[in-house]
């Protein structure tokens, strides 16, 4: 026979929990890429007489960056906008995974099912908190309401311990997959940003040839630098976004399995604790 549980309050959402509204952080990031570019890449001393129009000093890597032309801010917006998101992912998702180790916890959870322990696995799950143990104490609150629901059959029941726990888990994924979806489009829009700056740089290019003679070498290697910047850069972007989001979706993933794998062991502990003779 289990023990008796104990009540467990409602799980208050605790710590950082993501920003919901990503559009101010794309804005700000935009607004950053444009002062880098205006007075960071564009400074006079990175160009001969200190004309951001004319040629850029020898070797001054930031004035052939500033070459690259007016998609230069819109890939670095693209590019911090990854770095932000990234970093907010990674508060929100150190918050959502807990105190301790999953891995701990999920063990510990299973051991104390496996005793009919389930003071102490509410226990756990007060002292863990995050996400995982949310889910977790609202699948053990279903098994106590289970218990003193004398008019279903146990598999019924069982079936509403684990409707509680895929319940539960669906309030909380949206917190845990908030903003993955704009780094999955950066990582298409920043090649393909990339790829419009190097096709406008190949325009200024041919037009410089085409511009009578030999054409204008400035103009011809001002195309030719935007076009390479912008690549270099569309890629770069597209390699970090490709990075950050596997990196976070790989541990969403890691978190579901942990609590598919503590919500089977309830209903399981359920089944067999009560089962009909």
């Amino acid at each position: 026979m289990a023990t008796t549980t104990k009540a467990a309050s409602p799980k208050k959402k605790q710590g950082f929990q993501g920003v919901r509204n990503a559009f101010w952080i794309i804005v700000a990031c935009f607004i950053i890429a444009v002062c880098i570019f205006k007075f960071v890449l564009g400074n006079p001393s990175n160009f001969v007489n200190g004309d951001p129009n004319g040629a850029v000093l020898n070797g001054n890597l930031l004035g052939t960056i500033y070459k690259g032309g007016v998609v230069v801010p819109v890939i670095h917006t693209l590019l911090l906008t990854v770095l932000a998101l990234s970093v907010e992912r990674w508060l929100a998702l150190r918050t959502a995974f807990g105190k301790g180790s999953l891995t701990k916890f999920v063990q510990n959870i299973k051991a104390a099912l496996k005793e009919n322990d389930f003071n102490k696995a509410h226990d756990l799950c007060d002292k863990m908190k995050g996400s995982v143990a949310n889910v977790v104490s609202a699948s053990l609150n279903a098994y106590k309401d289970m218990e003193n629901a004398h008019n279903l059959k146990n598999n019924q029941k069982v079936a509403k311990i684990q409707q509680a726990h895929e319940e539960a888990t669906q309030l909380e994924m949206p917190t845990l997959q908030m903003n993955l979806p704009i780094i999955a489009t950066i990582v298409t829009l920043g090649t393909l940003t990339g790829l419009l700056g190097t096709v406008t740089g190949m325009i200024k290019s041919f037009a410089a040839l085409a511009a009578g003679g030999g054409g204008d070498s400035l103009a011809l290697s001002t195309g030719i630098s935007e076009a390479l910047i912008n690549t270099a850069f569309g890629i770069a972007t597209s390699w970090c976004a490709v990075i950050a989001y596997n990196y976070f979706t790989n541990k969403i993933d890691k978190l579901t399995y942990a609590l598919d794998e503590v919500g089977y062991s309830i209903a399981q502990t359920f089944e067999a604790n009560h089962a009909e003779a």
